[in-house]
């Protein structure tokens, strides 16, 4: 599997996914293509801009796209993983050519409780971790008979139901 196309998917493409894609794209040295998308699109979270531009990363002028969209155009990914809860991850598409769809949620920036810099405190974990992610998921792209995902990871059927 080289060159893949990666789809990541979370409820609005406004923080997980758009973090998980950056990393991916900028970690990957171009093995992999990255895209992301929501099932409700909005605007970026300021939050997820601000944390992502303290680690190199600018988001200010990505765009939010809706997963629907994505579909419709007939894009070809060999993965899909969504990051956002379980019942949204269910509400996935089957993309044609799918050969992995894994589910590893996070926490979602727009949800956090308490001051500004409590929930930049916050968002700058989950920012973390998803960096975190994105580097096992590279590895074990690279080597995948190698490398074992870690145990925080959900593999998923394409019909939607864990593998055993």
């Amino acid at each position: 599997m080289r060159n893949a196309n990666v789809l990541f998917i979370c409820e609005h493409n406004s923080a997980r996914s758009q973090m998980a894609e950056a990393y991916v794209e900028l970690l990957s040295d171009g093995e992999i293509t990255a895209a992301s998308a929501g099932f409700e699109p909005r605007p970026i979270n300021p939050l997820v801009v601000e944390v992502m531009r303290e680690d190199g990363v600018d988001l200010s002028q990505k765009q939010p796209q809706s997963v629907f969209d994505v579909f419709k155009s007939g894009a070809v990914f060999q993965a899909v993983i969504t990051v956002c809860d379980e019942a949204a991850a269910g509400a996935c598409p089957v993309f044609p050519g799918l050969t992995h769809r894994l589910h590893l949620p996070f926490p979602d920036p727009a949800a956090l409780e308490g001051t500004q810099e409590e929930k930049l405190a916050q968002t700058r974990e989950i920012r973390d971790q998803i960096k975190a992610m994105a580097r096992d998921f590279i590895a074990w792209y690279r080597a995948p008979k190698d490398k074992r995902l870690g145990s925080n990871w959900e593999w998923v059927d394409i019909k939607g139901k864990a593998q055993p």
